[in-house]
């Protein structure tokens, strides 16, 4: 017997077992009017209601639904009301600028779009055939409805969700995973997790990154209540832990730091001392911050790597029983590597030094994109783009091959800084790199070559792109150069670009 996989069998479970528990708090400072909190009988209810909407609507089966949106309820019920009912859902970084926005949801070919009402004006030009601010004006449409929806024939090799990432391209891809690539990381990432109905779950993590890591399907079928943050703030996770009994969250490692430093000013014992588990992934934080989160908060370190493209799970390193007697900071050292493969993740390091992925979780392809499919999945594997070394079956990354920088768990195309910089008609010569940070483990640095009598200041360079491109994306500093290092055919060799940067770093990553 052979039964599809597909994401509503996490809600079902959450609603056979669990109906009356509170399944969402949502965030009280919302711009919108937050939804009032809703069990797994009212969280079903409402990927009803939404199926019925999009029947009125006219979006047929595999059509897209975007919507662009900080951490809220209306996001996450959107998860299981779109693909819940056979449509393909399309979240998309909240941080992005409104021309980026514009071609993901051309690119997609969105038939409806949702918009957090913060972003309004800024996305005011960004068009769609549907097209609401999610509150009121929204909810009138997609809640309410009566009736039951178009029966969906459930198909777990169905497009559950497109997730649009920078990659190593100007335009970003976008990353298509099957409900039985979702359903299959979900389930590992709650086995490896120890996910039980004793946990609560809160979402540091923004929830358009991998549909959350996929870890708000994993929770929903054991029934944990969703404790919905907008924004990252250390101090406030500290309250909503304290209020809530949260046990379990996931983040880059800037929300790490980010409770670190709130834990310095917090009156009395930090909460969830001995029950907090933590998941981080985006960059491997410093050794010390790992041995941190043991000894200031109490809480558990967890470390796992991914892409987009492997929604997201590939390794995990969690503290081993073997590891108990060491002192923290020689577990601390263990926890900085990204792990060992997770069930039924297979992965090998190509000659080049690259690390290569097979598994159920790797993306179905690049919407409306073969040849970089082709080019990703070539041989039969997911070519990662980072590389490094295993030492006892654990990976540890020391350098990307792709041009990827990582800022903050964020992804940023370095070609396309790049493309936006040369723009600027003061600018004869640019290379983006990625620099050693602190706090946000890398951040971006221009290298720039101007023309000859050219006045331009680095402020003027960075105001350039920030008129174009996400903050996060647009360099932090600039530094000016009479030339830049090429390869005899004219090639950029950013490997010597970024030598200086990293000659005292263990890694070439951060």
């Amino acid at each position: 017997m052979k039964v599809p996989l597909t994401v509503n069998d996490f809600i079902d479970r959450g609603l056979a077992v669990y109906p009356d528990r509170v399944a969402i708090v949502d965030e009280p400072d919302q711009v919108a009017e937050p939804l009032e909190p809703m069990t797994y009988r009212e969280l079903a209810d409402i990927r009803r209601q939404m199926g019925v909407a999009m029947d009125k609507l006219g979006i047929p089966m595999g059509g897209r639904v975007a919507m662009v949106s900080h951490n809220s309820a209306r996001l996450l019920t959107s998860f299981f009301g779109v693909s819940g009912n056979g449509r393909v859902f399309v979240p998309i970084n909240f941080r992005l600028s409104a021309e980026e926005v514009k071609y993901i949801v051309e690119h997609s070919g969105a038939e409806a779009l949702l918009v957090d009402p913060e972003l309004a004006d800024a996305l005011a030009g960004v068009e769609c055939e549907r097209k609401w601010i999610m509150g009121p004006e929204s909810d009138a449409v997609w809640y309410g409805h009566e009736g039951e929806p178009e029966r969906w024939e459930p198909d777990e090799d169905a497009t559950a969700s497109i997730n649009y990432t920078s990659g190593t391209t100007a335009r970003p891809k976008g990353v298509e995973q099957t409900h039985r690539a979702r359903w299959t990381n979900a389930v590992t990432f709650g086995w490896h997790a120890t996910i039980t109905d004793r946990d609560v779950y809160l979402h540091t993590l923004p929830m358009f990154h991998c549909d959350g890591w996929g870890m708000l399907y994993t929770v929903s079928a054991m029934g944990v209540k969703h404790v919905v943050l907008r924004k990252v703030d250390g101090a406030e996770i500290l309250r909503r832990v304290d209020e809530h009994g949260v046990t379990i969250m996931c983040g880059a490692p800037a929300v790490v730091a980010a409770v670190l430093d709130a834990a310095k000013d917090w009156d009395g014992e930090i909460p969830g001392k001995g029950k907090v588990r933590v998941v981080v992934a985006g960059a491997p934080p410093p050794t010390a911050t790992i041995e941190r989160v043991e000894t200031e908060l109490g809480w558990e370190f967890i470390q796992i790597y991914g892409l987009t493209e492997t929604a997201p799970l590939l390794t995990i390193n969690r503290c081993r029983p073997e590891w108990d007697e060491l002192t923290p900071n020689e577990r601390a050292q263990r926890l900085s590597r990204a792990g060992v493969p997770t069930v039924g993740v297979e992965m090998r390091v190509a000659q080049s030094g690259e690390f290569l992925a097979r598994s159920n979780n790797v993306l179905k392809s690049y919407w409306d994109n073969p040849d970089a499919s082709a080019q990703a999945l070539e041989g039969g594997w997911f070519h990662t783009g980072d590389g490094g070394i295993v030492e006892d079956g654990y990976y540890t990354i020391t350098d990307r091959k792709k041009d990827v920088i990582i800022s903050g768990g964020e992804n940023v195309s370095s070609i396309e800084v790049e493309d936006v910089i040369f723009n600027h008609p003061a600018v004869t010569e640019v290379a983006v790199i990625g620099v050693p940070h602190e706090k946000w483990g890398e951040t971006v640095k221009a290298l720039v070559v101007i023309a000859d009598g050219a006045d331009v200041s680095e402020q003027d360079i960075i105001a350039h792109c920030k008129a174009v491109m996400a903050g996060y994306k647009c360099p932090t500093s600039v530094e000016f150069r009479d030339e830049l290092a090429r390869t005899a055919t004219g090639k950029l060799q950013k490997f010597k670009l970024r030598a200086p940067y990293w000659e005292n770093m263990e890694k070439a990553v951060n």
